[in-house]
């Protein structure tokens, strides 16, 4: 009997779900291997869909005066695997006290006048994220003061491929049937129209319902962007 959250057993129940096994029936060795790439695919792009809160964490980033720049990744000033993304971000002293800072594009940064020599507290941040690793650039550059803080990053970081088939998945007990549904719509091609549309049907309905419960249980608040200059009159004020 497959069991219940590992890859062998979400591969046994999709490939039964999209008709390519019967009851009693377990994929070969060949079957597993290809659908273990093509789950991890899966998970890998769902991914990048939406907020997973399983896979926030806090990434504390050690300050040094006058360096505005700091690289998250296998190599780089805070080794780890590459994040996906950065969602939040805020300056801590070493006294405990928060201070906020403000995300900005890539057009904000290229809109500000003095990016190096202008060391001072920091109010903002930019997140470069390139292939093999994810770069922050903060404004104003660090000076002495402000380097004796650090930056916590609230960080989305990547669910490790598995690599095991009896290992248990990365992704909670409650994600298993949409993944279980989602590969057997993807494997179901070829198939009688009635599987094919079942299996879509199924894995669009039990991902739609996942999106809808991954979300915090406290309420979001939002406050007016504080920033002044930008877009005024054509010209900073």
């Amino acid at each position: 009997m497959a069991t219940s959250n590992t890859i062998f057993g979400i591969i046994n129940d999709a490939m039964h779900d999209a008709g390519y096994l019967g009851e009693g029936d377990q994929p070969n060795s060949e079957q597993l291997a290809t659908n273990f790439r093509r789950l991890n695919d899966i998970i890998n792009l769902w991914q990048t869909q939406g907020l997973k809160l399983f896979l926030l964490e806090d990434v504390t980033i050690p300050l040094t005066a006058g360096v505005h720049t700091y690289t998250l990744g296998p190599v780089g000033d805070v080794v780890m695997s590459k994040p996906s993304r950065i969602v939040d971000a805020y300056v801590l002293q070493p006294s405990g006290i928060r201070r906020p800072l403000i995300p900005i594009a890539w057009k904000d940064w290229n809109l500000l006048p003095q990016v190096t020599g202008n060391d001072g507290v920091i109010n903002s941040y930019m997140v470069d994220k390139q292939a093999l690793q994810l770069a922050i650039r903060f404004w104003n550059t660090p000076d002495t003061t402000e380097a004796l803080n650090s930056v916590v990053v609230t960080a989305q970081v990547q669910a490790p491929n598995s690599i095991n088939l009896h290992q248990n998945m990365n992704f909670p007990q409650e994600w298993r049937i949409a993944l279980r549904w989602g590969l057997a719509d993807d494997i179901a091609t070829g198939q009688p129209q009635a599987i094919m549309d079942r299996c879509a049907e199924r894995a669009n309905a039990y991902r739609a319902a996942l999106e809808d419960w991954d979300v915090e249980d406290a309420p979001t608040s939002f406050a007016p962007n504080t920033r002044t200059g930008y877009g005024v009159q054509g010209r900073f004020k």
